[in-house]
């Protein structure tokens, strides 16, 4: 359910390239004048009404649905400032004057669209209310998923762990929806679904950890007066990457912002990308990643009938697993190249009796296996791959030779269900989205700026992100604030034993 298209300029800059080598008219002017830029145009909040009901636990809940945007600005953006072109201009100039290019921090001219669906229960008066922001994560991901798949009042059916036929897709009541308790608002990150962003170093000024964390925190703020929800009970739901940013989130909305929260829910939490076990080959000498990603891997086996065994009691197995990871496999880890031979071999098979893979293979790889190898190496004798969101589901390996895996079934499996259906309902039931195109997914995971200011820290360190600080800091800062933590056997991009 986690869950990333970009406008180029290519034909643009076609257009320039093909008139660059033409010779200058004689007895004319050669310099050129330089062209304008084009004049920023600025976005406008906008939103559609319309009604709906859900049942959730035999009860109906009629509700009022609110699809529309809020316009934030990143940091240093100050609202009574009114540039005029020529000050622009000026400022402008200056930037390009500046030994790092950078875009001045006093008046920001960068600003983000960021897409919601709001679901307000008739009837209940707002101060008794909660209300609940949800997002996905990725970075790079819009809320769809959390959206279509788990909490809204809709939401459309897949096939369990096989890839779902094409459409039509059903959309059916969604009893599973978080309605009863809470007013939900579903938001789209900058740049994913309908939010857009626009001006001078948009990506710089949205497409990062803290930058990211700013904007949602602009949002949920600029929501709280549009809707008069600020004596609401408030909570936090973040997805995958939406962990990592309600972390970040909650401390900024606390400290800086002066904004308690009554709670924060995370599921599939990453908090510190340090023990991921998608790259962890690219950190060597910390071994926490393989060691806390072992209990997935064993329960897929355990789930695709790869375990030695078959052992009934799959949590009783997991405990048995878990304990092997933080005690004898630690210990090899630890030991590296000075691991007795015979402890080596000890070590291998019980690997190989907990994931299923073979004993050659786990030497092979010196008893270090990432995610992608183990998702590409489990079911290799059939030519299938493994799923990586939920390792559950498989598909057809693309590359027998390739060493990873170079694709994710699960996502194959259900993403067309998921955004057919929710173009089909956000157009139709929301009356939302006309001339308008549904981003999905973006690529930004290789460009993000991982880069993280802690609190109480002067600078952004040079790291790869950890927010466990921050989350720390707000529990400390709001001794009130509840947090809970979820997690899935089988999804091997944030293991659950991370979380543990």
């Amino acid at each position: 359910m986690k869950s990333v298209c970009i406008l180029t300029l290519g034909a643009m800059f076609a257009v320039g390239a093909a008139f660059a080598d033409e010779p200058a008219p004689k007895g004319k002017d050669t310099v050129a004048e330089k062209p304008l830029p084009a004049k920023i145009e600025a976005f406008k909040s906008e939103d559609r009404t319309s009604e709906g009901s859900v049942t959730v636990a035999g009860s109906r809940i009629d509700y009022q649905a609110v699809a529309g945007t809020l316009v934030v600005h990143p940091k240093g953006w100050d609202d009574a400032a009114k540039t005029t072109d020529k000050e622009s201009s000026k400022e402008d100039q200056q930037n390009r004057n500046r030994p790092d290019g950078a875009s001045s921090e006093q008046n920001p001219t960068a600003e983000a669209s960021m897409f919601y669906v709001a679901y307000f229960k008739k009837g209940a008066a707002a101060e008794a209310r909660p209300v609940t922001f949800l997002f996905n994560g990725g970075p790079g991901s819009s809320t769809v998923w959390l959206h279509m798949g788990a909490f809204g009042p809709k939401r459309v059916v897949t096939a369990d762990d096989t890839h779902s036929p094409a459409a039509p897709y059903a959309i059916v009541n969604n009893d599973q929806s978080l309605l009863d308790a809470s007013d939900l608002v579903f938001v789209d990150a900058p740049g994913t679904g309908f939010s857009r962003i626009s001006g001078k170093d948009k990506e710089k000024a949205f497409y990062g950890v803290d930058a990211d964390a700013y904007a949602f925190a602009e949002f949920i703020t600029a929501f709280l007066s549009k809707y008069g929800r600020w004596n609401s009970p408030k909570f936090l739901f973040g997805e995958s990457y939406g962990t990592t940013r309600s972390a970040a989130l909650i401390n900024l909305l606390e400290t800086d912002r002066h904004v308690d929260f009554n709670g924060v829910i995370l599921l599939s939490q990453i908090l510190n990308f340090d023990v991921s076990a998608n790259g962890p080959q690219l950190n060597p000498g910390v071994n926490l990643p393989y060691q806390l990603a072992l209990p997935t891997y064993a329960a897929t086996a355990w789930y695709h009938h790869k375990v030695p065994g078959s052992p009934r009691d799959l949590p009783g197995f997991l405990e048995q697993v878990e304990h092997f990871a933080m005690t004898d496999y630690a210990q090899a880890l630890q030991a590296g190249a000075t691991l007795d031979p015979a402890q080596r071999d000890v070590v291998a098979a019980k690997l190989h009796d907990y994931t299923g893979l073979s004993v050659e293979y786990i030497k092979k790889a010196d008893l270090r296996i990432n995610s992608g190898e183990f998702e590409k190496n489990l079911q290799d004798d059939s030519d299938t791959t493994t799923g990586r969101l939920d390792t559950r589901f498989s598909g057809p390996t693309m590359d027998p030779l390739s060493k990873e895996a170079d694709y994710d079934p699960q996502t194959a499996a259900i993403g067309s269900a998921y955004v057919s259906a929710f173009n089909d309902y956000v157009r139709k039931a929301l009356q939302y989205g006309d001339n308008k195109i549904y981003k999905p997914m973006i690529p930004l995971w290789r460009t993000w700026n991982y880069q993280h200011q802690p609190p109480d820290f002067p600078r952004p360190l040079r790291q790869i992100a950890n927010v466990m600080p921050d989350l720390a800091w707000a529990m400390k800062y709001n001794p009130n604030l509840k947090v809970q933590l979820n997690a899935g056997y089988f999804d091997l991009a944030t293991p659950f034993y991370e979380g543990i």
